[in-house]
């Protein structure tokens, strides 16, 4: 995927605006009739004038009812495992979850949240080594997914909109099982005292993001969760919740990937 400068864009929305067509400003510009169209669409979307006639309905375009509960979660697994990608064959951008071949119950979980998100668009598996890619595509995936931009996750700046901060408010245990489901585990240490072996449970959420691991953190607070970060090597990259109590919580609201 090619990457236009901020400049380029702008003067290619001045123009659409003023109404020049959009094979004219691809010719002047140089860009693909695609993008072209795509910056069209987010702009006028951004300012309510999405045209709905046309497009699967969308919340963030026209007010549609958006399911709360599944979006919350699948904005974890996101956050987590998510990538929205343009691909020079396809007119619109798709979502997409990896989720690996060991947890075909986070498949389902995934797909079933994607479809009730996106109830108008058609959901996709797409087998990979090791894993399958969740897909759906819509020209709204970037309505609901704000967050995306070019590069990694961790090396740009991840807030939430205060719409969705709302939603993630509203239903925080979808948000976090969303995240253990990605980037999290459950696991069971161990350890020995006078001869005699314990074994503990605890959870685990490790992602690079100093932004995305303090949603976590921030949420799990909310919800009465007691946490501690722990080091990756050197690298302060993992959220651990290991207090009984706390583990019995995610236990009866998030639980192991299956």
């Amino acid at each position: 995927m090619e990457f236009h400068s901020l400049e380029i864009r702008q003067t290619a929305l001045s123009l659409l605006r003023g109404g020049t067509r959009n094979a004219e400003v691809a010719r002047q510009l140089n860009v693909p009739l695609g993008t072209v169209g795509y910056w069209k669409h987010m702009d006028r979307a951004k300012r309510g004038e999405c045209p709905g006639a046309h497009d699967p309905d969308c919340p963030r375009c026209d007010g549609s009812p958006l399911n709360e509960q599944a979006y919350s979660y699948l904005l974890g697994l996101y956050l987590g495992d998510g990538h929205i990608s343009h691909y020079s064959g396809h007119r619109v951008p798709n979502l997409m979850i990896t989720c690996g071949d060991d947890w075909p119950g986070l498949m389902d979980s995934a797909e079933r949240a994607m479809c009730l998100v996106f109830p108008f668009n058609k959901v996709c598996r797409v087998r990979k080594i090791g894993c399958h890619n969740i897909k759906v595509y819509s020209k709204h995936v970037e309505c609901l997914f704000p967050q995306h931009g070019p590069g990694r996750k961790h090396d740009r700046r991840i807030v939430l909109e205060d719409w969705q901060q709302a939603i993630v408010d509203a239903h925080p245990w979808e948000f976090i099982r969303g995240l253990i489901h990605s980037d999290g585990c459950r696991i069971t240490n161990w350890t020995v005292r006078n001869g005699k072996r314990y074994e503990y449970p605890r959870y685990f959420f490790t992602n690079k993001s100093d932004d995305i691991r303090k949603l976590c953190t921030d949420t799990l607070t909310k919800v009465g969760v007691e946490w501690t970060i722990t080091a990756r090597g050197s690298d302060p990259y993992n959220v651990s919740v290991a207090r009984k109590a706390s583990v019995a919580l995610m236990d009866e609201h998030v639980g192991p990937k299956h």
